[in-house]
């Protein structure tokens, strides 16, 4: 499997590590998703695809918060996605994450996985 770190960007509450592993793209914040920190994870997503990357994965179990800036990050991160034939797969959500995606109903457009290894497993879009 094609396992290397492409690599990683960080501004105070956020970091955001990439790789590519076989025919996904590997995306993996930790810390804050918020207004402030939003960019550092829309540019890696938007250059994999770009890349012609259209499998997107995002592990999210170092995520400790997301806001609404974060949440239209992935949301149009998935709407190109799937455009190109692809997907967005959200793998490993914190209970305080996984909220936000339930209480704005944003959980039935994405797939979600318990976890990275799940996520990875899967082989649809």
């Amino acid at each position: 499997m094609d396992r290397g770190t492409v690599g990683s960007a960080q501004s105070g509450r956020l970091l955001v590590e990439v790789r590519e592993e076989g025919p996904s793209a590997v995306v993996t914040p930790a810390g804050e998703l918020d207004h402030h920190t939003a960019d550092l994870l829309r540019e890696p997503l938007e250059d994999f695809l770009a890349k012609g990357f259209n499998r997107l994965v995002i592990d999210c179990s170092g995520l400790e918060f997301c806001d609404s800036t974060g949440l239209n990050v992935l949301l149009g991160a998935r709407l190109k996605a799937d455009a190109a034939g692809g997907g967005v797969h959200l793998a490993g959500m914190q209970p305080m994450v996984a909220r936000v995606f339930e209480i704005t109903g944003a959980e039935a457009v994405f797939t979600l996985h318990d976890s990275l290894e799940a996520a990875l497993a899967d082989d649809s879009g």
